[in-house]
């Protein structure tokens, strides 16, 4: 990290400000070639900006954080200048000019994580933050970058580290004055980490909906209604109405909020048998994807249809629908509620009830400590290595490694250790800038 970065903080496009950010060794003296001087630290000053063949970029206000007191611990700089694409060009192509590198997607808090000021749980929230579109996910995103994962994953570190020194002491020293249970007393440690790294392991899945969206699928035979409540729900025509069967072959997602939290509402093929390739591809894609719905919302023909499909089994809080009530007489002894999507108080009624399921799965006691895939992993490793320990009755050896590996697996949750490509993989994944 010899070299110093720059990047745009703020989108491109016409804009009132558009913000330069700089990091690294030479940011210091790539302040005073383009601004004169450098300004007091962490003070908003106005400078005249020009490039290094004296030509005037644009008034602006330059920052300057000297290191460590900076985002990325190193010395860094912010250029506030006006947000006109020439304005924000003209900057970047002077500071090219003194050989400035421009910044890899999250490098700067890559650097962060580098120098002790994030470790890579913080660093995945400040992600999250920047990628946040509900209040629920804003809330979780600050959790994890205000450390919540990171201050409990520290607690059980301390204990596997108490565990731990009572198994070696047994394994070591076994002539030594120590009392006789000293094994015994890790048992108790271990067996109340393992029940909280499972708990934690299996809430992960309540996190990743938080941030991915809770998905809800419109499940049904065709014809029965599904692109029509779809269109209704988004408010737009997002899937093709028609009143042949099998218009709708592949999924057609729509985000939506409910109750301040993301949902990916699908609109699925028709399930029905049929010998068209297409069409029975659609019909495994709805089925899979209904599969890992968190509700399922089945619509059913109740008016129009004199044999309508019914769900052969159903989940206890998927929703069915007695759908096109508007058609006039309906079947008797269906099983759901009558509904039509031409009704605006059908519509509140079904938003109502969605969300009800929605809140209800997220919004739990209290936010997730984790909330990625990779966190759960690494959680289930741990946890499984203490059990494994906690089998380890004589072979203390064996529950001494156990316990080590398990404290391991933690430390890759917050950094500590992690093979550098997956570090890559992860900081990739930010924005320009950031």
């Amino acid at each position: 990290m010899s070299d110093t970065i720059f990047a745009p903080a703020t989108a491109a496009g016409r804009a009132a400000v558009a913000v330069v950010r700089l990091s690294g060794p030479g940011t210091g003296a790539a302040v005073r070639a383009l601004s004169g001087r450098l300004p007091p630290a962490r003070r908003a000053s106005v400078r005249r900006v020009a490039a290094a063949d004296g030509q005037p970029i644009d008034e602006a206000l330059v920052l300057w954080f000297p290191a460590p007191a900076s985002y990325t611990g190193e010395d860094c700089a912010e250029f506030h200048v006006h947000g006109g694409q020439a304005v924000a060009g003209a900057l970047v192509a002077a500071l090219s000019a003194l050989g400035l590198r421009l910044a890899e997607p999250g490098e700067f808090t890559r650097r962060a994580f580098e120098h002790g000021k994030l470790d890579l749980a913080q660093a995945e929230g400040v992600a999250d933050l920047i990628d946040a579109e509900t209040q629920a996910q804003r809330r979780q995103a600050l959790a994890q970058l205000g450390g919540r994962l990171s201050h409990v994953q520290a607690r059980w570190r301390d204990g596997l580290i108490r565990a731990s020194a009572m198994l070696e002491a047994a394994v070591d020293f076994p002539d030594e004055e120590l009392p006789a249970d000293v094994a015994g007393r890790a048992r108790p440690i271990l067996e109340i980490l393992v029940g909280e790294l499972e708990a934690a392991a299996a809430d992960v899945a309540r996190g990743e909906q938080v941030r991915e969206g809770f998905r809800i699928a419109l499940l049904g035979a065709p014809n029965a209604g599904k692109s029509t409540l779809l269109n209704v729900l988004a408010g737009r025509e997002a899937a093709i109405v028609s009143a042949a069967p099998g218009t709708t072959r592949d999924i057609i997602e729509v985000p939506l909020v409910l109750g301040g939290y993301k949902v990916i509402l699908a609109d699925t093929a028709g399930l029905r048998a049929t010998d068209d390739e297409i069409e029975a591809e659609g019909v495994r894609r709805a089925e899979a994807w209904a599969e890992s719905a968190g509700l399922r919302v089945w619509l059913v023909d109740g008016y129009g249809d004199p044999s309508p499909d019914v769900p052969a089994s159903l989940r206890p809080d998927d929703i069915v629908l007695l759908t096109k009530r508007d058609l006039g007489e309906g079947l008797d002894g269906l099983p759901g509620e009558p509904f039509t999507a031409k009704s605006p108080n059908d519509v509140a009624w079904l938003e109502r009830a969605m969300t009800q399921t929605v809140v209800a799965a997220l919004a739990g006691g209290e936010i997730p400590a984790a909330t990625r895939l990779r966190h759960r992993e690494l959680l289930t490793e741990a946890a499984q290595r203490l059990r494994q320990a906690l089998s380890q009755d004589q072979a203390l050896e064996l529950a001494a490694e156990d316990v080590r590996l398990a404290a391991r697996a933690l430390d890759r949750i917050t950094g500590r250790i992690d093979p550098d490509q997956v570090l890559g993989r992860i900081f990739a994944t930010f924005c320009i800038g950031k």
